[in-house]
C-alpha cells in the first residue's frame, strides 16, 4: 500500500533526511587511500548516533553494518570490513539510512578515491545526472514510469546500462515501502504520483552490461562482467510543485 504522508510526518522525514544527507557529508571527508571501509562505517555510526538517530541498515534483514560500502565493481550492499582498504583510483559507493522519531531517510553517493580515471569520473557524473533527469518527472499527477524512463534514457544515451535486478522504493515508517521505483521503464505507465508520496530514487549504473550477481556473503552485489558501477540516491517528496529532495545536503 502506498502511503501519503501528513504534514507532521513530512516534517519528521525532513529531519531523518537531513541526518542522512549530513552523514554522507561526514563520511566523504574521510574517503582517501589507506582508509578501510570499516573505519567509514564507524564514522557513519557515530555521527548518526550523535544526532539522536539510529542507523537504519544495522540488522535490517540481518545486514551486519551501519552503511553499505561498495567498491569498484560492487553495485550495492558491500559489507564494510577492516580488510577492505581503499587505494588510489578506486571508486566507492556509500549508502546510508538514518531512523529518527519513527521515520527513515535513505541516500547514496559514489566517490572517487584520490585521482580516478576519466571513465570512472564520467560514470559517477552520468549516474548522478540520471537521478536529476528522473526527478524532473517526479511531480503530482505524473506516472511513476516517467521517472524510470527518463533515468534509463539518459543512462543509455551516454553508453552505460541500468541495473535491472535492483530498484528504488517508497520510504517512510519502513525503510522499504510501496511502490517499487525501477530505473528503467516506459513513459506514461505505472502508478500516478501524488503530493505527499516519499520515494527513494536510486539509479545504479554500470559501465558494462546490466547483469549482476550476489557474492558468497549473501549481500554484496557485483557486476557480472567486472565493470565499474556507480550509485546515486536521495529520498524525494512529491509535491504540487517541484519535488523536494530531503537528503541533499552535500551539493547543489
Amino acid at each position: 500500500m502506498i502511503t501519503i504522508k501528513s504534514k507532521t510526518e513530512i516534517e519528521k522525514m525532513r529531519v531523518a533526511g537531513k541526518i542522512t544527507g549530513l552523514t554522507l557529508v561526514e563520511v566523504s571527508k574521510h574517503i582517501r587511500p589507506g582508509v578501510s571501509t570499516a573505519e567509514l562505517d564507524k564514522i557513519a555510526r557515530d555521527f548518526i548516533k550523535r544526532q539522536g538517530a539510529t542507523p537504519s541498515f544495522l540488522n535490517y534483514n540481518g545486514y551486519p553494518a551501519n552503511i553499505c560500502a561498495s567498491v569498484n565493481d560492487a553495485v550495492v550492499h558491500g559489507i564494510p570490513s577492516k580488510d577492505i582498504i581503499l587505494k588510489e583510483g578506486d571508486i566507492i559507493s556509500i549508502d546510508v539510512g538514518a531512523y529518527k522519531d519513527g521515520y527513515h531517510g535513505d541516500a547514496a553517493r559514489t566517490y572517487g578515491v584520490g585521482k580516478i580515471s576519466d571513465e570512472a569520473a564520467r560514470l559517477i557524473a552520468v549516474t548522478k545526472q540520471s537521478f536529476f533527469e528522473g526527478i524532473k518527472n517526479a511531480v503530482h499527477g505524473a506516472k511513476l514510469g516517467d521517472i524510470s524512463a527518463a533515468i534509463q534514457e539518459y543512462v543509455e544515451d551516454n553508453g552505460y546500462s541500468v541495473v535491472r535486478d535492483l530498484v528504488g522504493h517508497g520510504i517512510g515508517k519502513k525503510m522499504h515501502e510501496d511502490p517499487s521505483v525501477p530505473n528503467f521503464g516506459h513513459y506514461g505507465r505505472g502508478v500516478k504520483l501524488a503530493s505527499g508520496m516519499t520515494l527513494a530514487i536510486e539509479p545504479m549504473v554500470n559501465v558494462g552490461e546490466y547483469d549482476v550477481v550476489v557474492l558468497d556473503d549473501d549481500w554484496t552485489v557485483v557486476t557480472e562482467d567486472g565493470s565499474l558501477s556507480a550509485h546515486y540516491e536521495n529520498t524525494v517528496l512529491i509535491t504540487k510543485g517541484k519535488p523536494e529532495i530531503l537528503t541533499l545536503y552535500d551539493e547543489v
